[in-house]
């Protein structure tokens, strides 16, 4: 697996939010969104077999392990890693940016996919493999980051379109009011959650929080 970073924080955003996370970005990304806050994983990294993660996340205090990107679906021993870490009795999140097929990963009944429908300020919600929201389950969570009125728009007609069953969150985009976004959750009496990204408030931007 070809990794950019791994490092332990507290998890910003969704269902683990708050909490102590082992992180694992991996290298590549199959789109370019605007407001993409980790370019730096496009292309840096270096391969790191089985063995050298599972040691490597072993020295942390911590069985959460959330693998990120970059987009980890583009990996090719993602199931084999994933596979090896429930071996060791870690709990796995693994976050995709909702364009690859997440069937392969989706058949793991242990872990849980966190999945983004891109916005169209994303300029990337064209790119989207929507049958995948078919896919998910109760257990897994789906987030819109929304930077605007059109986008929260976007995201409404998705969810009554497909009618989700499953944890639904909306995320401003950083640096926009969350005041906006929550006022036209809590004027539509939308049944979703408000997902603001702790580890930015409390380290800012700094790589590697």
């Amino acid at each position: 697996m070809k990794v950019n970073e791994i490092f332990y924080s507290i998890q910003g955003e969704g269902l683990w939010s708050g909490k102590p996370n082992i992180f694992i970005r991996t290298t590549g990304c199959n789109l370019r969104c605007t407001y993409c806050d980790t370019k730096y994983a496009y292309h840096n990294g270096k391969e790191k077999n089985i063995d050298e993660l599972t040691k490597k996340i072993q020295k942390f205090p911590c069985k959460k392990v959330c693998i990120t990107g970059g987009e980890p679906l583009l990996q090719k021993d993602i199931i084999d890693v994933v596979e090896r870490f429930l071996e060791y009795k870690y709990d796995i999140l693994i976050e995709t940016n909702g364009s690859i097929n997440i069937g392969k990963v989706t058949k793991i009944k242990k872990i849980i996919i966190s999945m983004d429908i891109k916005c169209p300020s994303s300029k990337m919600h064209k790119k989207m493999d929507l049958e995948n929201i078919k896919l998910l389950s109760k257990k897994d969570q789906l987030k819109f980051v929304i930077q605007n009125k059109k986008d929260y728009g976007y995201a409404k007609k998705i969810i009554k379109k497909y009618k989700l069953d499953t944890n639904i969150f909306f995320q401003p985009a950083w640096k926009t009011d969350p005041k906006d976004l929550s006022e036209w959750i809590l004027k539509d009496g939308l049944s979703v959650t408000l997902g603001l990204q702790i580890h930015k408030i409390i380290w800012g931007e700094e790589k590697g929080k």
